[in-house]
């Protein structure tokens, strides 16, 4: 699959070829419900908490005494069955009773259902790649002059996400006042900000990074101009 390469004018400069084992996957949706679900619960902080009867104030007498009453023994008022009494078998978010909301994924599988989504934006052609950025300084306005001339080559929609090659300040700044676009590096990507962005605006040197990071997990062998790319 070849795609177009642009520069930040959102003028053509020429196509370059998609890897196959990345960029075509057939999809299962199965398998991307199944990572989409798990990354979700591993993310899950779990900040329900409640107070046994040990922790919650009060309740150091004795409301009555042991017998000669005719009332149940009771010992303290902030027992569960007591109103203002503490909850018995309830969810802590500390300690060892603590809900653990992590699942476990293999890790071939997790980078496959990452390919099917990036293969599932490329069959629908929406993915931007450019060969280099320029900018003097980390204005948000620049950013936005560059979404502008490429939301005239296509529709943008709501959300873009821009992935680029290795950490860079300028670009970075420039856009993360922008609550339409996520910033990501080509090394962190996850099957969740790529399903959600519309778009997937990406630096050309993104390309051999990904390769590099991801193919290996699945077991597909590198191509040779794949490694001289990424030594260089």
């Amino acid at each position: 699959m070849k795609a177009i390469v642009y520069n930040q004018n959102a003028e053509k400069t020429g196509e370059i070829e998609l890897n196959s084992a990345i960029f075509e996957v057939k999809p299962s949706i199965h398998l991307m419900a199944e990572a989409v679900r798990i990354q979700a619960s591993n993310s899950r902080k779990g900040l329900a908490n409640t107070k046994t009867r040990g922790q919650v104030s009060g309740g150091g007498k004795k409301p009555w005494k042991q017998k000669g009453t005719g009332r149940a023994r009771a010992g303290s008022t902030r027992g569960p069955i007591w109103r203002h009494g503490g909850v018995a078998f309830g969810p802590v978010s500390t300690g060892p009773n603590a809900r653990n909301w992590e699942l476990k994924i293999n890790k071939k599988a997790k980078t496959k259902a990452l390919f099917m989504s990036l293969s599932d934006k490329a069959r629908d052609g929406k993915i931007i790649i450019i060969d280099a950025i320029t900018m003097a300084a980390p204005k948000t306005k620049d950013f936005v002059k560059l979404l502008t001339a490429f939301n005239k080559v296509q529709d943008l929609g709501k959300k873009q996400m821009f992935l680029l090659p290795k950490k860079d300040d300028t670009l970075m700044k420039a856009a993360r006042n922008l609550k339409s676009v996520t910033s990501t590096l080509a090394t962190s990507l996850n099957i969740i900000d790529v399903m959600r962005a519309d778009n997937l605006i990406m630096m050309k040197d993104s390309l051999p990074v990904i390769l590099k990071t991801y193919l290996k997990t699945v077991g597909v062998k590198k191509p040779a101009a794949v490694k001289q790319a990424v030594k260089a």
